[in-house]
């Protein structure tokens, strides 16, 4: 059993998300064929294409159900794939994804991939919106570990599996899985058949993700909403709702019975935010 990362317990995980399915990472070309592909190479009219983000412990798919309602409203929508890797690779890696986007962009995201698009969204004049769904929301100079430690509640560290890597310059990274028995920590409210197959399918995260302070808070400028998961164990609804408060959001949607995957539980509500925030970008 390899060793533990060096942190403490509340501070060394906050958060990830489930998947249905999963799938590769994209290049940054393919990523800009897909958002080509997905808008047709130009401005999506009166609609803003939505792109979202996932976190950790998750893919894409985690977005399906969401993405279904999103679409027979007849918006675009783009599930980029997050890497992972902390800001420095995650954040840039969206940006590229947003730069290939004709029109205007709302863009939301699920846990910590709030802190990738909080950094990924400084400065692009397109994204027009920002919603979080049980998500990170950092200021400038913060960092996951720090925010996950500002209330109790996070039960996620002791079903996590610290697996180490070899990282490209040959010095040793640590990824963290969610474990079989996580499901009452992270996602209580999906069935047990719909977990597993969740747990084994999901792609790990960077334990050097929450050591990260965030550059830019996109918060600031752009209009923002949040959905704060009222039986979450992975960020604490606590945490959720002083950040969105802090950040001023202009809606914030709190689901009482939702678990941290509030994409997967809760598509319904998580939509219906998504798509408050894209009527009043428009």
């Amino acid at each position: 059993m390899p060793a533990r990362p060096a942190f403490t317990r509340r501070r060394a995980i906050g958060t990830g998300a489930a998947a249905a399915a999963s799938a590769a990472l994209l290049t940054p070309d393919s990523a800009t064929a897909a958002a080509r592909a997905a808008t047709g190479g130009r401005a999506t009219g009166k609609k803003p294409t939505i792109v979202l983000v996932h976190g950790g412990y998750a893919d894409s798919s985690c977005w399906n159900a969401v993405i279904t309602k999103l679409q027979s409203k007849g918006y675009p929508t783009i599930a980029g794939s997050n890497p992972l890797r902390g800001i420095p690779t995650d954040a840039p890696y969206v940006a590229s994804l947003l730069d290939s986007i004709s029109g205007p962009v709302v863009l939301v995201a699920h846990s910590m991939g709030g802190t990738v698009i909080t950094n990924a969204a400084a400065g692009k004049s397109n994204v027009k919106a920002l919603v979080y769904i049980a998500a990170f929301v950092p200021d400038v100079g913060e960092t996951q570990g720090e925010l996950i430690e500002k209330f109790p509640g996070s039960e996620v560290l002791p079903v996590s599996v610290p697996v180490p890597y070899t990282k490209p310059d040959g010095t040793t990274g640590t990824d963290l899985y969610l474990s079989k028995d996580g499901q009452p920590a992270f996602a209580a409210d999906i069935s047990p058949a719909a977990f597993r197959l969740l747990q084994a399918i999901q792609r790990p995260f960077d334990a050097a993700s929450f050591t990260y302070p965030t550059r830019v808070a996109a918060w600031r400028t752009i209009p923002s909403w949040g959905l704060v998961a009222g039986r979450d164990k992975a960020i604490p609804p606590a945490a959720e709702r002083w950040m969105y408060r802090r950040a001023n959001f202009r809606r914030i949607v709190e689901v009482p019975t939702s678990s941290h995957v509030a994409m997967i539980s809760h598509p319904r509500t998580t939509a219906k935010l998504i798509l408050e925030a894209a009527t009043a970008s428009r």
